[in-house]
């Protein structure tokens, strides 16, 4: 996929923002063909880094014991300990509030079964259970603040129901350049995932929250 190509597109993109003042998401669309989401092997699901990040803030809560407690400090990221999960697990408001404000959810490795016993059923309906994929599950000696520096930038790209995936690559405040290198970046990492590479890639394309998409090419 050819960058020069790209910021063209997404500058032709930002030509459709409206006169409203709030900022809209890039999101990038691909459409897959020749896969069989039955079979687990073909189905996309992975986490990738944005070069230029998301373009807004990325939340990240940490689920940890006192081991942990110094390093999330640290890392200046909000924690739960683990004398305080029961209380998530008694009032559901409180665990559905908590999936709707972060993104991400760190784990304590040794805690994991507390985590599914207070939070599974509320955080795994809404996708928030921690990842080992996305490096969320950790030991109870770790240096978080690499990890959620990570995390602060991270989507993930999955297909689910259907054969498409769709993802945010960035904002309305971001430079045409710096989305269309998240875009070039997304695009050959999932290319990377497809079993028969550009033969499982039907197109992409892109679209703002409140605009019709523009087809990409894939030059």
């Amino acid at each position: 996929m050819d960058k020069s190509k790209v910021v063209e597109k997404v500058k032709e993109l930002f030509t459709h923002v409206s006169e409203k003042k709030f900022v809209q998401t890039v999101d990038m669309i691909v459409n897959l063909k020749g896969i069989n989401l039955k079979k687990p092997d073909e189905k996309v699901d992975f986490y990738q880094t944005l070069p230029k990040g998301k373009g807004k803030e990325i939340t990240v809560c940490a689920l940890i014991g006192p081991e942990l407690k110094e390093s999330a400090e640290k890392a200046k990221v909000d924690f739960i300990l683990l004398e305080e999960f029961a209380k998530y697990s008694a009032e559901k408001k409180k665990a559905v509030a908590l999936a709707q404000k972060y993104n991400f959810f760190i784990a304590q490795a040794n805690l994991m079964g507390q985590v599914a016993t207070n939070f599974g059923k509320v955080f795994g309906s809404r996708g928030r259970m921690p990842n080992p994929k996305a490096g969320c599950v950790v030991p109870p000696k770790t240096n978080l603040d690499p990890i959620v520096s990570k995390l602060r930038t991270t989507i993930r790209i999955v297909t689910k129901a259907q054969t498409t995936c769709q993802f945010p690559v960035g904002t309305t405040k971001m430079s045409p350049e710096d989305v269309a290198e998240n875009i070039v970046t997304c695009y050959e990492a999932i290319l990377h995932h497809l079993a028969q590479g550009k033969n499982n890639m039907k197109n992409a394309s892109i679209k703002l929250t409140m605009s019709k998409s523009i087809l990409l090419g894939d030059e």
